[in-house]
């Protein structure tokens, strides 16, 4: 029972980061209908320079949050008016082939920067620490920090959409951007500012999640197939439904833990045998299949 409780625990704790990570994801689809491959390499960005300003200047990793947003964020709107902007005057294949380059650039950028090779933080207040959490369930504090942080910036996103006037018109830029321009919201503005807006929100992600995850140039495809399944599953342009998909995608990822806790239960020789830990973002992927073709609109979408 400890194995399958502490795969919970854990599953609902990188869920709450995975939902951070599909955030700026769906709230740059939500208002552009443009899907960015390069999301991905957004979270690479925020962890590198989560993981370099931490090594640089000495201070807690943590803290660095504040400079992985404002990192984000211009990268977002640099990569709008540079690129994006011209981008979707072209027909939806460009759009797609257009973000995809734009993974491969900033992949090959971070590679002639960094190298191919893996890096991690060794330092910080919480690195090595756990806390016993009871019934046998023992979580490192870099992830239970990381979780707890990634629901408070969440929740600031989702005040910012819902309860400012920037808001409101990012929403309303969304639903009609053609009548929001005739009520004098300045969409263009608008459309550079959901870029930011997903570009700091990832990079957060990533400042947090170095602290738990080595990073290299290559992962950001690992996490932007994540984000797609997050963003597919609580619907494309809904910011609640991403925050309950990731924590059901982060209870997927934890199918190995709830796999052994099957097989020491009923004693089946056969599931030893299965190397369910290579496969567990196999079922990730599934279930994004899956739920693109039973329901396109996901759980929670609104966007027609």
């Amino acid at each position: 029972m400890d194995i399958l409780i502490s795969s919970l625990f854990a599953g609902l704790l990188i869920g709450m980061v995975l939902a951070l990570v599909a955030l700026g994801l769906n709230i740059i689809f939500g208002v552009m209908e443009i899907v960015n491959f390069a999301h991905g390499e957004f979270l690479m960005v925020g962890m590198y320079t989560g993981l370099f300003t931490a090594q640089a200047t000495g201070m807690e990793p943590l803290l660095t949050l504040p400079v992985a947003a404002v990192v984000g964020f211009l990268l977002g709107i640099i990569c709008y008016y540079g690129f994006i902007k011209f981008l979707i005057r072209g027909p939806m294949v460009a759009q797609l082939l257009g973000t995809f380059g734009l993974m491969l650039f900033l992949r090959n950028i971070a590679l002639l920067i960094f190298g191919s090779e893996d890096r991690a933080l060794h330092h910080g207040i919480l690195v090595d620490k756990s806390f016993d959490m009871g019934m046998g369930v023992i979580v490192p504090a870099t992830k239970l920090t990381a979780a707890g942080l990634s629901v408070v910036a969440f929740g600031a996103v989702w005040l910012l959409m819902n309860r400012t006037k920037i808001g409101k018109a990012l929403t309303a830029t969304a639903l009609n951007a053609q009548g929001a321009r005739y009520m004098g919201i300045p969409t263009e503005r608008m459309n550079a500012l959901a870029w930011g807006i997903g570009g700091g929100s990832v990079t957060i992600a990533g400042a947090l999640i170095v602290n738990f995850w080595s990073v290299n140039p290559f992962m950001g495809l690992l996490f932007t197939m994540i984000a797609f399944a997050i963003v597919a599953l609580g619907g494309f342009g809904s910011v609640p439904g991403a925050f309950f998909a990731g924590l059901v995608v982060g209870l997927i990822t934890e199918i190995p833990g709830i796999w052994d806790f099957f097989t020491y239960t009923f004693n089946f020789d056969w599931m030893n045998n299965v190397p369910m830990t290579s496969l567990k973002y196999m079922w990730v992927y599934l279930a994004y299949f899956v739920i693109v073709v039973v329901r396109p609109r996901g759980l929670f979408g609104w966007k027609q």
